[in-house]
């Protein structure tokens, strides 16, 4: 069941994960469970508007169209590759690349769908005519230069008026820029909109109760109430104050809840729910509402136990200047998790790794919480064990025996080191913040925690405090980061196209900077072979000094706020791809027939009731991806 393909459409295959224990739990916790699940899937309606100006009512249009093409028993099979796509992608912008769908039907079949359908299906769906619907979607399915990039980077540009995401409404970055230019007192720049009015005047639309987004943020704190009468002991407090937060809209209180609850460590359930995230903002001030409930693995976590406990001597023994490090590492924490509900920002893809909360002053004061999502990363695993990439990308057998004899272990490990200690490690100068690296700052962030994994997953430490048996768990690492840096990873991205997504910035970054030092003294290089390329390493340890002597300066770049060094680093080594070796690899990818992204449908929750009292939770994993899309968008809809 774990990995079992559930669909497959364009780049795209969908999976399915299990909650391995969950029969078992008794009834308290599955029922706080449940009422924490519910809080996840009702942020759905918020995170599909954050994603662009036009893509809650596409969606609501397209379910119309295909729910009246099913009852009809003839599908339109470009309508259905099309709306499978936004499902996936919560919004009309594909979400790796930020770049709009095209449709493969033009706009004559357009108007013919929705002519078919009665007039009263969309007035009371979506609350407008065939007519208003047809002139409204003639620019945004088929004009493609029409709001064309969700997040648009492009160094000269006007990031906020050339990004659809619908954080800014009629406003220009240089606006942005001042209005949070001052001191910041009164304004909330993770938790707004900012939109200029028809009187020009330049206002914040906070996502709250009471303000926008209200009637999804009513149903979220209602469920997180609900937890309440089912949660115990510190708990309790920790769900208080996110909803404390919800009510008020002020960050203050926001930062209450994070503190609270990265101190809130002993519970076997946790969750993630909030404004958090700031990649999909090409100014890296707003958050994407997200959600993950998930149960503790303790005997897997024990492990990581062992890393977390030692978090001062690594810090002590990182290679950055010793003024950028921590002097008394607090609070770091991590455990391997399975997760039981995704919502928001984290499905259908999800992360198989999260440090929070992002603000650093709490990271230096307070410390973080670190997740690795076990029963996620195991569905992947899973679902790629027959795919054939290793064996088509790798530059030899003993490459390939490496992998696949440590490749779990070692992708398990980055995981937990780049999570648990990269993202909490280093301190900022005074008055320093990630704000300062601008649209920059999401990639360095990435690059330093990939980075700190990268040079202490080679470390004596490692065999010292028992989690890997050898180095060479570290050096199949190193040969798959860096042949999916420099190569597997361009299959995702469009010939021709830049790369735009922060983690595939971050990846190649630190692959081709240390690539090109390396080929110099000859410890890595790329190698032609039969016309394909290859990436071969001859020195592992000087492998490592070179991701400790880049690790050493994106810490100085961050801890400073240099801006100008990171859009340097950024811009010279993360963003262009070479075109000859991108058309090859996407080639190579293609003969394999393997989707190059992945995606989950939810396990469904279903109370059961005797004589009017709960009684249990069953938990079943039967529903397709089409099922689960539609009955979220009936039941989850505000």
């Amino acid at each position: 069941m774990t990995g079992e393909i559930v669909d497959r459409f364009a780049d795209i295959r969908v999976l399915r994960y299990e909650v391995p224990g969950f029969e078992s739990l008794p009834l308290r916790r599955k029922m706080l469970l449940y009422c924490l699940s519910e809080a996840a899937l009702w942020g759905r309606d918020i995170f599909w508007h954050q994603n662009g100006h036009e893509s809650l009512i596409v969606r609501r249009v397209m379910e119309c169209l295909y729910c009246y093409q099913v009852q009809r028993s003839k599908v339109d099979s470009r309508l259905e590759k099309y709306i499978k796509l936004i499902w996936f992608a919560n919004g009309i912008y594909h979400h790796y690349s930020n770049d709009k769908f095209p449709v493969d039907f033009d706009l004559k079949t357009f108007e013919r769908w929705v002519q078919e359908v009665p007039a009263d299906v969309f007035l009371s769906k979506v609350g407008k005519t065939q007519f208003e619907i047809i002139e409204r979607f003639k620019p945004v399915l088929f004009d493609s230069s029409f709001q064309s990039k969700k997040v648009n980077l492009k160094e000269g540009e006007d990031l906020v008026v050339t990004s659809a995401v619908n954080f800014y409404r009629n406003v220009t970055q240089a606006e942005v820029e001042k209005l949070y230019s001052a001191d910041g007192n009164g304004r909330n720049p993770l938790n707004s909109q900012v939109k200029k009015t028809d009187s020009g005047e330049i206002i914040e639309r906070v996502w709250k109760i009471g303000g926008m987004y209200d009637a999804a943020i009513e149903k979220i704190v209602y469920w997180l109430e609900r937890a309440e009468e089912w949660a115990d002991g510190d708990q309790v407090d920790v769900i208080k104050l996110l909803v404390n937060y919800y009510r008020s809209g002020d960050l203050k209180d926001f930062d209450k809840f994070n503190i609270k609850w990265v101190q809130q460590k002993d519970s076997p359930v946790d969750f993630i729910n909030g404004f958090i995230e700031v990649y999909n903002d090409p100014l890296g001030l707003k958050a994407t509402w997200e959600s993950i409930v998930e149960i503790v693995d303790e005997a897997a976590s024990s492990q990581i136990e062992l890393i977390s406990k030692n978090a001062q001597w690594f810090e002590d023994h990182s290679p950055v200047d010793v003024k950028w490090r921590k002097p008394k590492v607090t609070g770091v924490s991590m455990n391997v998790i399975n997760a039981v509900m995704l919502g928001g920002d984290c499905y259908p893809a999800t992360p198989i790794g999260v440090n929070l909360p992002n603000a650093d002053w709490i990271r230096e004061q307070y410390g973080s919480k670190s997740i690795s999502l076990a029963n996620i990363t195991k569905a992947h695993h899973e679902a790629s064990r027959s795919a054939g990439v290793l064996q088509e990308f790798a530059a030899s057998e003993e490459e390939i025996e490496r992998q696949e004899k440590y490749g779990q272990l070692s992708d398990d490990l980055h995981t937990q080191l780049h999570e648990c200690l990269g993202h909490g490690s280093g301190q900022m100068a005074n008055g320093v913040t990630l704000d300062d690296l601008k649209a920059y700052g999401s990639t360095i962030e990435e690059a330093r925690a990939d980075l700190y994994a990268l040079y202490f997953m080679a470390d004596d430490k490692m065999q010292e405090i028992g989690v890997a048996p050898s180095k060479d768990v570290a050096w199949a690492h190193y040969d798959a980061y860096l042949r999916g840096g420099l190569l597997v990873q361009m299959a995702r991205i469009e010939e021709g196209k830049d790369i735009e997504e922060a983690h595939m910035r971050n990846r190649q970054m630190i692959c081709k900077w240390t690539m090109e030092r390396a080929e110099q003294s000859g410890a890595a290089s790329i190698f032609e072979r039969d016309g394909k390329h290859y990436v071969r390493i001859s020195d592992y340890e000087e492998m490592r000094r070179l991701f400790g002597e880049m690790l050493r300066e994106v810490q100085r770049i961050k801890s400073e706020g240099d801006y100008e060094a990171a859009k340097n680093m950024v811009e010279t080594y993360g963003v262009k791809t070479d075109k000859a070796l991108h058309k090859e690899v996407r080639e190579r990818y293609a003969s394999l027939n393997v989707a190059p992204f992945s995606g989950f449908v939810n396990p469904r929750m279903e109370l059961v009731k005797k004589d009017g009292n709960i009684v249990d939770v069953v938990m079943s994993y039967d529903e397709s991806y089409v099922q689960q899309m539609l009955r979220y968008s009936k039941e989850y809809a505000v």
